[in-house]
């Protein structure tokens, strides 16, 4: 018997946590390897009732469904390992980020990571670390709206010389980031 999720032009239906349903093509919904898995240990069948994306929010989904569907043709080249750490997106990946606010981008970095969509989870977390590199404490704790909770001896120490990245990440618990987004944390090391 064929695989059913082989093949590129079947829709599949999948339901938002808010309960929002979206038809997508089957190449869309492997992207997404939570999904293709769904799909593949429930047996799944062409006109099957909509299956539930627990805690994804419809406004999340749609975001995460525009990105894959864009890059639904993409083929991963074996050599090319992606964009660079550095490089910026460009493109639709760029007009993509644009102008989106950061509860908006957390969202999709927590979705992207719960449906297993690694090049959307990868742009995404690129994006915040661009967003913070290069910034002093104080300048990311104001972009990121986040109370300073350092003790003087901290407050001190971290003072006496420029951050670093790896810096930042271990003294984000104490400023709140990894506490709130741990898995944000994780992903720049991945």
């Amino acid at each position: 018997m064929d695989d059913p999720t082989s093949n590129d032009n079947l829709q599949v239906k999948v339901k938002s946590s808010d309960d929002r349903e979206f038809v997508i093509l089957m190449k869309v919904a492997r992207m997404s390897v939570t999904i293709k898995n769904m799909l593949q240990d429930l047996g799944w069948e062409e006109d099957e009732e909509a299956f539930p994306i627990p805690g994804v929010e419809s406004n999340i989904l749609q975001k995460v469904f525009e990105y894959c569907e864009n890059h639904a043709d993409d083929m991963p080249d074996k050599d090319d390992a992606g964009p660079k750490k550095d490089e910026e997106p460009s493109g639709f990946d760029a007009e993509f980020l644009r102008d989106m606010d950061q509860n908006t981008l957390f969202k999709l970095i927590l979705a992207a990571n719960f449906l297993d969509i690694k090049p959307l989870l990868d742009l995404t977390c690129r994006h915040v670390a661009n967003m913070i590199k290069g910034k002093s404490v104080e300048e990311i704790r104001q972009h990121f709206n986040i109370k300073n909770d350092f003790t003087p001896q901290e407050e001190q120490q971290v003072n006496r010389k420029p951050l670093s990245f790896p810096t930042i990440v271990r003294l984000a618990p104490y400023v709140g980031i990894a506490a709130k987004y741990p898995l944000l944390m994780l992903s720049f090391f991945i």
